[in-house]
């Protein structure tokens, strides 16, 4: 994990979670034993609402970092909403091993020509997303901080 970390810079962290983000985004509407796209299944849009808290953590952590703030109650709130995303990631991604691994199930059946590589290529995708979802996190821990819940508001003024 080391490796990693020195090998991916929080920029590139935040800049491949967007990409990797939108790509699964577009994926969890394909239907890959039908190669159609669903955009009426109402289960279809639970992903991409679930995304919205880790695009908002990214925004904020590029933030904290680029104008070199610390960490702050809503940060930590939307970092614990992301825990919770996480456990979603860790979902589809478990979600995404099962279907690859019932392929051989439907042998006797007509599946398209993209069931594989798009079903690899969602996994690996998943997988990345758990990575990067890890790395984000370490970022924020070494680049803005540790949450201080002792001396969370002893730096607040009210007199402001």
């Amino acid at each position: 994990m080391n490796s990693i970390i020195k090998l991916m810079s929080w920029k590139t962290t935040i800049h491949l979670s967007v990409v990797v983000l939108a790509l699964l985004i577009v994926l969890d509407f394909y239907g890959i034993y039908t190669n159609n796209f669903y955009f009426i299944k109402p289960e279809n849009y639970l992903f991409p609402v679930i995304t919205i808290i880790h695009f908002t953590f990214l925004y904020v952590l590029n933030f904290k970092i680029t104008e070199d703030e610390l960490t702050d109650p809503m940060m930590r709130n939307v970092e614990y909403l992301l825990y919770g995303s996480f456990l979603i990631y860790v979902y589809k991604t478990s979600e995404s091993i099962y279907t690859l691994t019932t392929y051989g199930e439907f042998l006797n059946y007509v599946l398209p020509t993209t069931f594989l590589p798009v079903g690899i290529t969602s996994l690996v995708l998943h997988i990345l997303l758990l990575v990067l979802t890890i790395l984000a996190v370490h970022h924020r821990r070494e680049l803005v901080g540790e949450y201080k819940f002792n001396d969370m508001n002893q730096h607040v003024d009210t007199w402001e």
